[in-house]
């Protein structure tokens, strides 16, 4: 875990937090796999009509972006068929060329301000921010949408350099009404504590495409609701 400038949480914090009634109920933010060919957009589109989800990120790596938008136009279709937001991961240049809802940035992907001009003032621009509140506040300063924290579990899908508590959750919407996201190894057999916490979203891949799409939507609308 890296040290956050502006020291450690009281973890305390979390104990006290309550919810705020007028934030909107935790939803899920699915994250594609890299392999998107084949049968995935049978499965995305059976994904989403199994249970509510507010959005999909696209997020393929080392293709080029005449394939990535290939790869990208049918789901796009099915995420607008089922008014759910379409992300592009990383790219500025590919969201703007399918005409995404939105672009997700890592620190090393762009800045939230080159993402705005580009994309314009209704796009969504959310920004991974790991385990620091500062680089939160950063984003939330430059025009963020949403942040998103982790990895607060151990997760597959890619290497985890830095570990979130759920407290961070607790605090930034507490302090904050941009929404924040968690991400990072989370199953429906682990989200309530995140969601208690006060994620707005939690955003997951594997724990939907390593087995049976739908029922897994299912076992998270029925997690988020416990709450």
């Amino acid at each position: 875990m890296d040290i956050d400038p502006l020291g450690p949480l009281d973890p305390n914090f979390a104990a006290q937090f309550t919810r705020d009634v007028r934030r909107p109920a935790c939803q899920l933010y699915l994250v594609s796999p890299l392999d998107v060919g084949g049968a995935f957009p049978d499965r995305l589109r059976r994904a989403l009509d199994a249970g509510p989800v507010a959005a999909f990120q696209f997020r393929v790596k080392d293709v080029d972006q005449h394939v990535a938008a290939a790869l990208a136009e049918p789901l796009q279709r099915i995420c607008g068929d089922a008014d759910v937001a379409f992300i592009v991961n990383d790219s500025i240049s590919l969201a703007k060329r399918l005409g995404a809802d939105g672009v997700h940035l890592g620190q090393g992907d762009g800045d939230t301000r080159e993402a705005r001009d580009a994309l314009g003032p209704t796009a969504q621009v959310g920004v991974t921010c790991h385990d620091s509140r500062h680089l939160a506040m950063e984003a939330g300063e430059g025009g963020a949408d949403y942040v998103a924290f982790g990895a607060f579990y151990p997760t597959t899908t890619k290497t985890v350099e830095h570990v979130a508590e759920p407290v961070l959750l607790s605090w930034w919407s507490t302090v904050f009404e941009i929404p924040c996201v968690a991400i990072g190894g989370i199953t429906p057999a682990n989200a309530a504590p995140l969601v208690a916490a006060g994620a707005d979203f939690l955003a997951v891949s594997s724990a939907v495409w390593g087995g049976d799409e739908a029922a897994a939507v299912q076992a998270f609308a029925a997690a988020m609701a416990r709450r």
